[in-house]
């Protein structure tokens, strides 16, 4: 066990109509990757701006060696030692990889011109100890997002840093990048850094951390050496109740063809893709980062143009060239990108909810204020939407809060059918439970869903059907209750292998 660095003691922070933080404490060690779990919600936010002086709590102490220290701003939470690095990278995409280094520290020489040379090298010597060789002079918007959180990482390493928080650092990596993410975590921990470690994924958790913390509704729950929690017992802290099956999957006879598409053809992006959805039913997309089902499904609703190809619904066939043509044809699509494109992120929750079904529930022109309140007070009932009232902007929820939010948006639409794109992306696993829920529910009420998922147990779980994609191609469909239903024979086809 490491040196003591930093506590957190009975930290209480209040928001309005919310407790955000409750009595919370917690220890941060030398050498150790300290893991921090919790639904979304739970406090995890709110105790990083605390630890980072974006927050100021109302009560409790913040202690560095042993001294009582007060976090004012951000700037004297670095003074101490504390960086982070934030889901939503901080990068300036025109400025090269020097200059996002040194973008809060630039040394001078002779007082007052800066000094290139020492910055650049500096900065190569950094990246190469992150695993990073390239030319510092690149801009950083040209590089994959693997590389810029790798700048990010370096600014806290260039700034001396003790303790480094890094937030849902694999949500949008490839395996090659998060591989690289391990190696470059352990490095920093083996050279005395601290790290608080962020993510939703158990078995990065499980990989990575020496301590695992759980939180659930602003408070402490556990602190436990990571041998001596499991899985289960960890959901039954964040949950507060065991949760025995992950995947509630609810098989439905499968209904009438709601779904077709033929050969659709985008130059460079989609080759002659083919499939058929059908009422009752989750069809699921897997395949490798790249492989073109995201694509495949802007492409469906119209945000992306096509070469060629045609689409039907309900056996009809229909000209889809903008997103309204998509909803006027009662396709909902729950994008991977909820705040850039899911959300108006300083829209109300209740202005929010019903983006998608405006034109439904207006009359004459004029919105029908009162139904708003009232249905929307039945959204946040019935997807358990945590947020202090219909009026507090989108953006200031949990991720898994606004990702319920999406949800409720496009049930609202009354939607024949719903394509899920990533839906349970940096949510915890409660909240996982009851995105799978409301699928299940859609397929009750004989609606489809398509289901794109880079989770291979998500796919397996909650699919009865699965088409494997590569390059813009579909490598393989298989049956729930096919042999070739197995996650080894999923990688085979999108590594590009055929099934026998």
């Amino acid at each position: 066990m490491g040196e003591l660095i930093m506590e957190l003691r009975h930290i209480t922070k209040y928001f309005p109509g919310v407790i955000a933080l409750k009595d919370m404490s917690f220890e941060v060690r030398t050498g150790e990757v300290h893991g921090l779990i919790g639904e979304n919600g739970a406090g995890k936010s709110t105790l990083i701006k605390v630890l980072t002086g974006v927050n100021i709590p109302e009560k409790g102490q913040i202690i560095v060696d042993g001294k009582e220290v007060h976090f004012k701003n951000p700037n004297i939470a670095k003074s101490y030692g504390v960086g982070c690095i934030y889901q939503e990278l901080n990068i300036c995409p025109d400025m090269s990889i020097t200059d996002n280094l040194f973008m809060n520290y630039y040394p001078k020489k002779n007082g007052f011109l800066l000094d290139y040379n020492w910055m650049d090298q500096r900065a190569r010597e950094i990246m190469h100890q992150l695993g990073v060789d390239i030319d510092v002079h690149t801009p950083a918007g040209r590089l994959g997002l693997g590389v810029q959180q790798m700048i990010e990482i370096g600014k806290s390493v260039l700034a001396e840093a003790r303790v480094i928080i890094m937030d849902e650092p694999t949500s949008s990596l490839s395996n090659a990048e998060v591989e690289q993410l391990m190696k470059t975590t352990n490095e920093l921990r083996d050279k005395g850094i601290a790290i608080i470690f962020i993510s939703h994924k158990l078995e990065e958790m499980f990989r990575i951390c020496d301590v695992i913390t759980v939180m659930r509704d602003g408070e402490h729950i556990s602190t436990h050496p990571v041998e001596e929690v499991t899985e289960d017992s960890l959901i039954a802290d964040m949950v507060g109740r065991t949760l025995d099956d992950l995947f509630p999957k609810e098989v439905y006879p499968k209904g009438e063809e709601a779904l077709r598409v033929e050969h659709l053809n985008s130059i460079g992006v989609l080759n002659d893709v083919s499939f058929k959805a059908y009422n009752g039913q989750v069809l699921g997309f897997a395949g490798l980062v790249g492989a073109g089902r995201t694509e495949t499904m802007r492409a469906i609703f119209g945000a992306d143009p096509l070469d060629s190809g045609d689409v039907y619904v309900h056996g009809k066939k229909v000209r889809i060239v903008r997103p309204m043509d998509a909803i006027k044809n009662k396709i909902a699509f729950l994008t991977e990108d909820r705040k850039g494109e899911g959300l108006i992120l300083d829209a109300s929750v209740k202005n929010n909810l019903f983006l998608a079904s405006i034109d439904k529930d207006s009359k004459n022109g004029f919105l029908n204020e009162s139904k708003y309140a009232q249905v929307g007070e039945e959204n946040i009932r019935t997807y358990s939407i945590k947020t202090p009232s219909l009026d507090t902007p989108a953006g200031s929820l949990s991720g898994g809060n606004q990702q319920k939010v999406v949800i409720a948006k496009w049930m609202n639409a009354d939607a024949d059918i719903y394509i899920f794109d990533e839906p349970t992306r940096g949510i915890d696993v409660g909240a996982k439970i009851e995105v799978y829920q409301v699928i299940n529910k859609l397929c009750r009420d004989g609606k489809c869903v398509i289901m794109v998922s880079s989770e291979l147990p998500e796919v397996l779980g909650m699919s009865d059907r699965v088409i494997v994609m590569r390059g813009g191609r579909i490598m393989a469909e298989i049956d729930r209750d096919a042999d070739h239903f197995n996650s080894e024979d999923i990688m085979k086809a999108a590594w590009g292998g055929k099934l026998a």
